[in-house]
């Protein structure tokens, strides 16, 4: 499996896990409050802070109905189409975003909708594109992507793996040939019986590329499980405050709960460690106390063949292992040994 560099991070096997702060539409259309969310991304140290980038007209028909968890957070008096607009960013706010974001020396990332999303995340020079589970079978938009010759992380809730397959053959012929894939349930929030985490292990033997989780279930253990289980990529939502106004608040981490995920994953990696298994440096120092070394039973003269009940076995572990009682047993002692003296080679023909 190949590693795919991002900005000056490297993502894949053995590589840190490259954790995006959804920021998402949590600004509310202010762009004081998205300046807010880029600072909360970086004090809990995530890797990248993601917005989205679109044209409500150019996303939704007038008629289309809000989803079912939009309804439970922001109500039936106004159409999807009427929510979104108040959500969008303007090519200058997502200019100053991104000069904000490298002020303060976190990646920027967006999610583009439409071709000319991706036109003005291009002109920014953001390092990746994220397409969203929505646009999985989207193949124009997946090849207009592509075409742009940068990473591509791709979300794939909703999705069977023959439409996974589609969908990363249309970016590996368009140019993409090493796409991170990002298991995904599109439910906010998701319940956690639902998660199926073994999902990225089939989607790694299938696909052979990165795979990581977005996250939409509350709290932060699920995610913990997935960096457990080889997740190279963990997405989550965050906002300011989870009573705020709007479609995807209640389903985001606050900033605390960021700052724990980001923390909770390094230990967590820190923790896998390289899976040879050998002793630590610090049980090199326990062993020696706890294990146990073969030990004179009794005063056993000079000239002795070695018997099972002149050695007794005990602590510490700086002797000959018990592990090599019966290669010294049967063998003639050289000098005489004094009853609790630990073994050693050197003792015997």
């Amino acid at each position: 499996m190949q590693q795919v560099q991002i900005a000056n991070k490297l993502i894949g096997p053995h590589q840190p896990v490259f954790v995006i702060a959804e920021a998402g539409v949590n600004h509310n259309g202010n762009l004081n409050l998205a300046h807010q969310l880029v600072d909360v991304a970086v004090e809990a140290g995530a890797d990248a802070v993601k917005f989205q980038t679109f044209q409500a007209d150019h996303l939704v028909m007038p008629d289309a109905p809000k989803a079912e968890y939009q309804l439970r957070t922001t109500g039936n008096t106004e159409s999807q189409l009427e929510m979104l607009r108040r959500l969008e960013l303007s090519g200058d706010a997502h200019r100053e975003l991104q000069s904000y974001c490298h002020k303060r020396e976190i990646i920027f990332l967006s999610t583009p909708f439409d071709e000319q999303a991706v036109d003005l995340l291009d002109e920014l020079g953001v390092p990746a594109f994220k397409i969203s589970s929505g646009d999985l079978t989207n193949s124009p938009l997946l090849e207009y992507v592509a075409l742009k010759e940068k990473p591509v992380i791709l979300s794939t809730g909703m999705s069977e793996i023959s439409e996974l397959i589609e969908a990363v053959s249309v970016l590996n012929s368009a140019g993409c040939e090493n796409p991170i894939l990002l298991h995904c349930v599109s439910n906010y929030p998701a319940k956690a019986s639902e998660a199926n985490l073994r999902a990225m292990q089939t989607m790694r033997a299938a696909f052979d590329l990165p795979v990581g989780f977005s996250d939409h279930t509350e709290g932060i253990d699920i995610s913990l499980a997935a960096v457990a289980l080889g997740a190279c990529v963990i997405e989550k939502h965050f906002t300011l405050d989870r009573t705020l106004p709007g479609p995807d608040h209640r389903a985001s981490l606050e900033p605390g709960e960021l700052h724990q995920l980001v923390q909770s994953i390094r230990r967590i990696e820190s923790a896998l460690g390289t899976g040879r298994k050998v002793p630590t440096t610090s049980e090199v120092e326990t062993a020696r106390v706890a294990r146990r070394s073969l030990v004179a039973a009794t005063e056993i003269p000079v000239g002795a063949i070695l018997k099972r009940d002149m050695v007794i076995i005990r602590r510490p572990g700086t002797g000959m292992s018990p592990a090599t009682l019966d290669a010294v047993l049967g063998r003639r002692v050289l000098r005489g040994i004094e009853a609790g003296t630990l073994l050693e080679p050197g003792m015997f023909e």
